[in-house]
């Protein structure tokens, strides 16, 4: 007879649902990755403008200086900002592996579930053809000797 397990719709669910999840921390990961990638385009903005600033110093008016300075003043504000962004992107990182980890949880326990109503169901099987040879063994020794 053929195995089919009655919980086989939550299994299945359960496996939908970790995929999922992977899918969210990938998305999240990538996200995380992409501030990481804008930070250090505004770390390598900063240290150019400031290499130049160095050498423009010199023969540069007071005002161009000052529109140096308040530019780099917006590249630093804009760093703290990303910074923040990263931070943030890594905690949903964070957040996310940690449902991943209680899905794939999930999911092992209805698999060892199903596993074991596998296992029983071969057992009950195997005892039904047990109890069916022993039956013919019986009859045949009935007949032998009857």
């Amino acid at each position: 007879m053929r195995f089919k397990y009655t919980f086989q719709k939550i299994v299945d669910l359960k496996s939908n649902e970790k995929t999922q999840a992977e899918w969210v921390l990938s998305g999240a990961i990538g996200h995380l990755r992409e501030e990481e990638e804008n930070l250090s385009t505004l770390f390598s903005e900063k240290s150019s403008v400031e290499t130049e600033l160095v050498s423009a110093a010199r023969h540069t008016t007071a005002s161009e200086l000052m529109s140096y300075q308040y530019y780099l003043d917006h590249l630093n504000n804009r760093i703290r900002s990303k910074t923040a962004d990263v931070r943030l992107a890594e905690k949903n990182v964070v957040e996310k592996r940690g449902i991943l980890s209680s899905k794939m949880v999930e999911e092992k326990v209805w698999d060892q579930a199903r596993n074991k109503a596998y296992l029983l169901h071969q057992a009950m099987e195997l005892k039904k053809e047990q109890e069916v040879l022993d039956e013919m063994a019986t009859m045949r020794h009935k007949a032998n000797h009857g």
